[in-house]
């Protein structure tokens, strides 16, 4: 008979546990070579790795959320969380509390006059993104544009409560910038990702108030703008391309809601969206509006499916203005200030971003548009990380500080 002493035993557990992992990497490693074909500009070693990361970390979270280990997205907040930054002697750096959402204040320490104000609010879908994964991305955007910076930290809550704790925070900004040595008539709403489509819709409701300051501005980093149409070109283009794929976009909208996520494949196949609806959006999230050279990687479009019971009771919070910002009516698009949109060639949303485009400029309100051709969902997260930091994420850095110093 064989009996394990416990080094014995745990030393087997770990490399078990090794094996898995690196198991994962290569199925990861090799899924990503098959897939990323069409990457044609970005075929790097370093991209390679960082999608099969990406791929591997989403599968490991997805088997031990499941195994009981951990919660769902334990495993991804660890892993994104593996970031400490050093003290930086230029900033003035405080945590706090504003109707119950932690907060990050960023100051640059050399300014004496009122600056310009940036509320930053992070993607994540509602379940990542923390103080310490952003740290970096918002110190960067304080010290180049000598802007207090304000990080909001979405709650990781169902919806509505996301969207009115972010609305509370910036109504508390824009009522008192001053005292935080900030002219209240150039602050800036900000978000990447889902904490674009907060900005966007947090935008939308307080150029509705007459009883606060105007925003000066909104930046947009490659938001998530629409829950109606899940197969425009970028979505079935770009529909297995990492970190953030068609499914799990679809995923992350659900789980969002707090609905069944077994209701995913329909939602892919459109079924989730009436005639009635389709009819009344057609014109606004209309591929024919998405310029022909977005639509080069030609991929078939499924056939449509009729919708159903459970799937259509979700449907008005889908193309509400909390999920879907884009649809909303000309007269609350005309009230919004200039807006500045940075969309990536490879990521699923591009197409959300190209329609609002369309949409603000129709409708009057001055634009600024970033297009990264070699551009991929996430990559702004990266900005000055030592290994994987890419020529788009200084590039579209630099034309987002560039556009900040003007305002």
């Amino acid at each position: 008979m064989i009996t394990f002493q416990f080094p014995a035993l745990f030393s087997l557990l770990l490399m078990g546990l090794m094996s898995l992992f690196v198991g994962f990497y290569w199925m990861a490693l090799k899924s990503i070579l098959q897939i990323n074909n069409n990457l044609s500009g970005q075929r790097s070693f370093r991209l390679h790795i960082l999608n099969s990361c990406s791929f591997s970390h989403l599968k490991q979270d997805y088997c031990l959320s499941k195994l009981g280990l951990c919660n769902q997205c334990s495993f991804l907040k660890l892993i994104e969380n593996a970031n400490f930054p050093s003290k930086d002697a230029r900033l003035s750096i405080r945590s706090l509390h504003i109707a119950g959402i932690p907060v990050r204040f960023y100051q640059p320490k050399a300014s004496q006059d009122t600056q310009r104000g940036v509320l930053f609010i992070h993607g994540g879908a509602g379940t990542l993104g923390s103080l310490v994964s952003y740290e970096r991305l918002c110190r960067h955007i304080s010290r180049e544009t000598d802007s207090v910076v304000w990080y909001s930290l979405a709650p990781e809550q169902s919806y509505p409560v996301q969207f009115q704790q972010c609305f509370d925070v910036a109504v508390h900004f824009l009522k008192h910038a001053e005292d935080y040595g900030v002219d209240p008539n150039r602050i800036i709403i900000s978000g990447d990702s889902f904490g674009g489509l907060l900005a966007a819709s947090v935008c939308q409701m307080i150029s509705q108030r007459n009883d606060i300051p105007r925003l000066r501005a909104q930046v947009l980093i490659y938001p998530f703008l629409q829950s109606v149409n899940y197969s425009l070109p970028s979505y079935r283009q770009n529909a297995h391309v990492p970190p953030l794929t068609q499914r799990h976009t679809v995923k992350f909208a659900l789980q969002y809601l707090q609905k069944n996520v077994s209701l995913e494949q329909a939602i892919l196949d459109g079924a989730h969206v009436p005639r009635e609806i389709k009819m009344k959006y057609r014109n606004l999230i209309n591929p024919d509006n998405i310029p022909k050279e977005f639509k080069v990687r030609k991929v078939k479009a499924p056939k449509p499916r009729p919708s159903f019971g459970e799937i259509r009771d979700i449907i008005e919070q889908l193309c509400g203005p909390l999920l879907s910002p884009l649809l909303v009516e000309d007269e609350s698009i005309q009230q919004l200030p200039e807006t500045f949109l940075l969309t990536c060639q490879y990521d699923v949303l591009r197409d959300d971003a190209i329609l609002y485009k369309k949409r603000l400029e129709d409708n009057g309100v001055a634009v600024s548009w970033c297009h990264l051709e070699d551009g991929f969902h996430g990559f702004f997260f990266l900005i000055n990380h030592w290994l994987l930091t890419f020529s788009c994420c200084r590039t579209g850095m630099d034309t987002v500080l560039n556009y900040l110093r003007r305002l």
